[in-house]
């Protein structure tokens, strides 16, 4: 059946980042059409309307309708330890991540891990993530078996890790290779699910295991990698007493493979000049993580000096991030923008949480926008959710203004319908 969605819409002709807020389209009662999984067209409501008198109508209102959330970054096994207090990076990991997942051996915890991740995701309007599971390929069995179940688009992989984690946690740089080869091959390119190259960071590697891990990747180059890069000064710091040899954190991925166009860098917030000449020169992709950053005390990620030369995309990296909302991650990522000195428009913002995580993930032309032929996965947005929020609402001079108190102090409350390869879920 033909559906049509009713509200304000706002979509993208061109990326904000670059082209500014004027790339942004918003249309204050307009129509999205909705029929086999994608969108037919979107425009004036009665227009639409008209043109398509057999579809089923939802009216949604002065709600706003968008892509659905894209969360480039995260840990869904650490969804239950997210907001454990009080530690840096290191000893995070080993005080609570390396816990949690070894847990992860059992298929059965992993399986309701997944499905409670997946559930907290669509509540808060995301559609697609790009996830790191555990060490153990039940974790990725269960990840990819619950996003399939959803009818989502999501991408992962099984994190690989030889040396500096408890025992329970490590493989070998076979095993690594031999698991991540059979996971791909099983999932990847499946329904809507994409496999991804998967090692933690190079300090949990050996020269070994990356070296295995660049040999995968290369036979798949079509496939994304995803991995850390320069998250803290401590961290980097121990890159450095393990690779005595490398000339900076990224040259310990380059030299074994790992650096290139379909590369995912989280985090990279201490970059080297020649770092980021690097990034840039191959077309890699790196991921904000705001709230993480923050959280964790790791720094102020340069989305200024960044954003004009790589492609950067927007996550929450639950739970080492405090939200699984990607508005609260939107807000965040405001946050850090005015330290730095250099604001975010609202435009921007919501490009990041969506078009721009998509070009990073390299589904752009699937996902992340509203445009016809593009998949229907949309989250519907009520924009005045509390009292708070609406009564600032009330005095907005423009679309922006009364979208901007939605960024800042929006949460699941927010979320309207939330509808994926033209389902609604929620």
């Amino acid at each position: 059946m033909t559906e049509i969605l009713l509200g304000q819409v706002i979509s993208f002709a061109g990326d904000p980042m670059t082209e500014g807020p004027g790339a942004a389209r918003h249309i204050t009662r307009g129509a999205v059409v909705v029929a086999h999984g994608r969108i037919v067209a979107l425009g004036d409501a009665e227009t639409l309307r008209a043109a398509h008198p057999e579809a089923r109508v939802h009216d949604y209102g002065s709600a706003l309708i968008s892509a659905g959330f894209i969360d480039a970054h995260v840990h869904y096994p650490q969804t239950a330890i997210i907001a454990s207090w009080g530690k840096r990076l290191i000893d995070w990991l080993n005080a609570y991540t390396f816990p949690e997942e070894m847990r992860f051996d059992d298929p059965v915890h992993a399986g309701e891990i997944a499905a409670r991740y997946f559930d907290l995701a669509l509540d808060h309007g995301t559609t697609t993530m790009c996830s790191y599971c555990t060490v153990h390929p039940e974790s990725v069995d269960a990840y990819f078996s619950a996003a399939q179940v959803r009818g989502m688009r999501a991408l992962g992989g099984k994190t690989c890790m030889d040396r500096n984690a408890p025992e329970g946690l490590r493989d070998s740089a076979q095993s690594a290779y031999d698991d991540s080869k059979r996971l791909l091959e099983r999932w990847h390119q499946i329904d809507r699910l994409s496999y991804v190259i998967t090692p933690r960071f190079s300090p949990t590697s050996t020269p070994e295991q990356l070296d295995a891990l660049g040999a995968l990747w290369a036979e798949h180059p079509a496939c994304l990698m995803q991995t850390h890069l320069s998250e803290q000064v401590d961290e980097i710091a121990w890159v450095k007493s393990l690779f005595p040899a490398a000339r900076d954190y990224l040259d310990t991925y380059e030299a074994f493979g790992l650096l290139g166009e379909n590369g995912l860098y989280g985090h990279a917030i201490h970059l080297e000049p020649r770092e980021v000449d690097r990034l840039t020169e191959v077309g890699a992709a790196l991921v904000h993580c705001p709230t993480s950053n923050t959280f964790i005390g790791s720094g102020l990620f340069d989305m200024h000096g960044l954003a004009g030369r790589l492609r950067v995309g927007l996550a929450t990296d639950t739970g080492g991030g405090s939200s699984f909302s990607m508005l609260r991650t939107m807000a965040a990522a405001y946050e850090v923008a005015q330290l730095r000195h250099h604001p975010l428009h609202p435009a921007q913002l919501w490009w990041l949480a969506t078009g721009a995580s998509a070009q990073a993930l390299k589904i752009g032309d699937k996902v992340g926008n509203i445009a016809p032929g593009m998949e229907a996965d949309l989250v519907v947005i009520d924009l005045a959710s509390t009292p708070a929020i609406a009564q600032r609402v009330a005095h907005a001079g423009s679309f922006w203004e009364a979208l901007f108190p939605t960024i800042m102090m929006g949460d699941d409350r927010a979320v309207a319908g939330v509808w994926v390869g033209g389902r609604k879920l929620r």
